[in-house]
């Protein structure tokens, strides 16, 4: 099992990033929670991981904090919610908010993350319930955003389709982007237009 990775950010295509650590470079996915606060490229950073072993691939999850690892735990043995959902709850919502939503019953808030339904919001009330922990759950693993570049915009979009949003939707959430937005500023940006939505 990898537990920890401290290497050079190569690499950031949302959700993925890849790490090298000693020459090996790990592809990781990571939820935009983390994402937004990952150094620039080629800074040194540290993600606390969860290895998913599948018949057919072995996928790596990094996380900025303990914490957001073991939301990620407790929200995968939720009946039909698999790796890559957990990846889009946790980039739709922090842990702090999935704890609060879960235990206030809050199923609009939860159901508005992509491929959560209402039926799978109660399921995540009903089995997260008194399971998830609230305050600092996710702290900087270090850095600034990383200088924008041309492809922001696509990349924004992609990061988007990744996380379960259609094309039409990706496009309606960035249309009104800044320019000169980053791409960490942009996603985090489009999201809270489409959770509002």
């Amino acid at each position: 099992m990898i537990g920890r990775l401290t290497g050079q950010l190569i690499e950031k295509l949302p959700p993925q990033i890849v790490v090298d650590v000693g020459g090996i470079g790990y592809e990781v996915d990571v939820p935009m929670s983390t994402f937004y606060l990952l150094p620039a490229l080629g800074e040194k950073t540290t993600l606390y991981t969860h290895l998913v072993v599948r018949e057919d691939a072995h996928l790596l999850f990094g996380f900025a904090s303990k914490g957001e690892r073991e939301t990620f735990r407790q929200l995968i043995k939720v009946g039909g919610i698999g790796a890559k959902i957990a990846l889009a709850i946790l980039s739709g919502l922090s842990a702090d908010e999935l704890a609060l939503a879960v235990a206030s019953e809050d199923l609009k808030r939860l159901s508005s993350v992509p491929g959560i339904g209402k039926k799978t919001a109660e399921r995540l009330v009903l089995e997260l319930r008194g399971k998830l922990a609230t305050g600092g759950a996710v702290t900087t693993p270090g850095g600034l955003p990383f200088a924008a570049t041309p492809d922001d915009k696509s990349d924004i979009v992609n990061a988007l389709l990744a996380l379960g949003y259609n094309d039409k939707e990706a496009a309606a959430a960035t249309k009104g982007l800044p320019p000169e937005v980053t791409v960490s500023d942009g996603v985090r940006l489009a999201l809270k237009s489409l959770m509002k939505g």
